[in-house]
């Protein structure tokens, strides 16, 4: 039985690293900054936490962080590729103690929230989305968002009552977006803004209470994952460099 040419086995090994190199090659990064937080009301609120990878299933991946508050709060997330996963996501909170704890909302503490939001997507799927974040331990986690594959400025989740401003945002846009938390008429409920334009008065989802008492309030960023894939070109070559050793036992033989 003859042995593969060594010129063969050396044009094999350099398909099989072409290949590996097209799969790692492959980009998929993300970026959310948080840009003149305000926030005024009943809360004392005087600083922000933030909470990184509150997702991790790509711990390879690289994140940077910018925690300037009120200013910029931001991260930054690259090289989220990886045979398996769902998504990383990373959070900043709102604190009333210098940053030491998140602040603990209570459902009759009424505030008005806004900034502005700039969310970058390469590519814009698998999607990456950012934008305000209401948790509960009891209620859920309500969102009001940007996503860079639907294109949509959206609200919904927890009590957070549903709200859409329609697919009207692309990845790179600024958006001035706003939450106001109020009684009216003895209900509970949230207007929502963006860029000016303002929801009506919504109704939580649980009327009487509202805000769930010790919730947290702040802002997040998420990015979707991808399976690394070769690209077209290298299988190509791949196929042709099958070939070429097929063609060189023939000969052999």
């Amino acid at each position: 039985m003859k042995s593969i040419p060594s010129t063969c086995k050396l044009t094999f090994a350099g398909l099989c690293l072409a290949a590996a190199y097209g799969a790692a090659a492959q980009v998929n990064s993300g970026s959310a900054a948080f840009q003149n937080i305000s926030i005024t009301g009943d809360p004392a609120i005087n600083s922000d936490i933030l909470h990184t990878r509150l997702y991790n299933d790509y711990p390879g991946a690289t994140l940077a962080t910018v925690n300037n508050y009120a200013s910029l709060v931001s991260f930054s997330e690259g090289n989220v590729v990886a045979p398996s996963g769902f998504a990383n996501r990373d959070d900043w909170r709102f604190s009333s103690d210098g940053g030491l704890t998140d602040h603990l909302f209570q459902n009759n503490e009424y505030w008005s929230v806004s900034l502005s939001l700039t969310l970058t997507g390469t590519p814009a799927s698998p999607r990456k989305e950012a934008g305000f974040r209401l948790d509960s331990s009891v209620g859920g986690d309500g969102l009001f968002i940007l996503d860079t594959d639907a294109h949509e400025i959206v609200a919904f989740g927890g009590a957070l009552p549903f709200y859409s401003f329609g697919s009207t945002f692309n990845s790179g846009d600024t958006v001035l977006m706003g939450m106001t938390y109020e009684n009216v008429g003895g209900q509970n409920g949230i207007v929502y803004s963006a860029n000016g334009v303002d929801s009506p008065f919504l109704p939580m989802s649980n009327t009487e209470l509202g805000v769930i008492n010790g919730s947290t309030l702040g802002g997040y960023f998420m990015i979707q994952g991808v399976v690394p894939t070769p690209e077209p070109t290298t299988l190509a070559l791949a196929g042709l460099g099958g070939l070429g050793m097929l063609w060189q036992l023939r000969r052999r033989k």
